[in-house]
């Protein structure tokens, strides 16, 4: 017998069934009988915007899955670059996507010229890194024109690719400007984690950044920091997306969201293999 809920209006003693799925109640179901009644649930501790596969979280039980993937088995045999495919594409890339995606990210790690020299040099000496990041994000949308149209699946999956390899020169970027040094382009005859720590730290002999364990940890970090459920910033990507804004500005807010923690429905446990296809530069 499937689970249900039985709410009984007191004011006119109607009374209405609602079934338990995946953990929750219709709000739809509910209103037929409490279309008058709002919840107010400023905090969302107890609602559901959506219901999704992605990502399970249980901080309690030390519980953190992505696509039914146990994050420890990821961490042990996959990459940061396998783990963003999984998230975005639902499952971990054969040796040929693997080798296709990470083509089609170093490709897309350089940013226009115009990004560094009339808009990142355009901030006071002093701005805050975050300040700069979340504008510099914003303002691809002003050079990557095709970003508009979100209605096709090819110009989607081309922002996606631009996004996951322009975030760390981005990032390294405003970190540099902040600290007064100047911009370091990518080197992509390193790995991710690697290019990231070069771009950031360079010049390598002054610092033990060649370190492999450091990028191996740095690694990682990104993979356990890949994805978050529902949390502010994604819930805020979601509402301005409704909107039928483009990426780059969808991710600009999703920036600047604070981490909380949503729940989602329980995926099943699966082991990931060794290293899907998805776009041209």
């Amino acid at each position: 017998m499937a689970e249900s809920l039985t709410i009984t209006d007191n004011r006119s003693g109607e009374t209405i069934e609602v079934p338990i799925v995946n953990g929750g109640i219709s709000a739809t179901d509910v209103k037929k009988l409490l279309g008058n009644v709002w919840f107010y649930d400023p905090g969302y501790t107890q609602t559901a915007a959506t219901s999704s596969a992605i990502t399970e979280i249980d901080g309690d039980a030390g519980i953190l899955r992505y696509r039914g993937y146990p994050i420890e088995q990821l961490a042990a045999k996959s990459t940061y670059l396998e783990v963003a495919y999984l998230l975005i594409y639902g499952e971990l890339p054969t040796t040929e996507q693997y080798a296709q995606w990470k083509h089609e990210i170093i490709y897309h790690t350089f940013i226009h010229e115009n990004v560094r020299k009339r808009f990142m040099e355009g901030f006071h000496y002093d701005a805050h890194p975050m300040g700069m990041l979340v504008s510099a994000t914003a303002a691809l949308s002003t050079f990557y024109l095709d970003a508009k149209d979100i209605f096709d699946p090819v110009s989607r999956d081309k922002q996606i690719v631009r996004l996951v390899a322009k975030m760390p020169t981005l990032a390294a970027c405003t970190y540099r400007f902040s600290t007064g040094m100047p911009f370091i382009w990518p080197d992509n005859s390193q790995g991710f984690a690697e290019n990231f720590l070069k771009m950031m730290f360079d010049p390598w002999d002054h610092l033990p950044w060649r370190d492999p364990k450091l990028a191996h940890a740095l690694d990682l970090l990104f993979i356990l920091h890949a994805d978050h459920e529902l949390n502010c910033g994604t819930a805020a990507m979601r509402v301005v997306a409704s909107s039928h804004a483009d990426p780059y500005s969808c991710t600009r807010t999703s920036i600047r969201g604070r981490r909380s923690s949503r729940k989602r429905p329980t995926t099943s446990s699966r082991s990931p293999g060794r290293t899907r296809s998805s776009t041209s530069p």
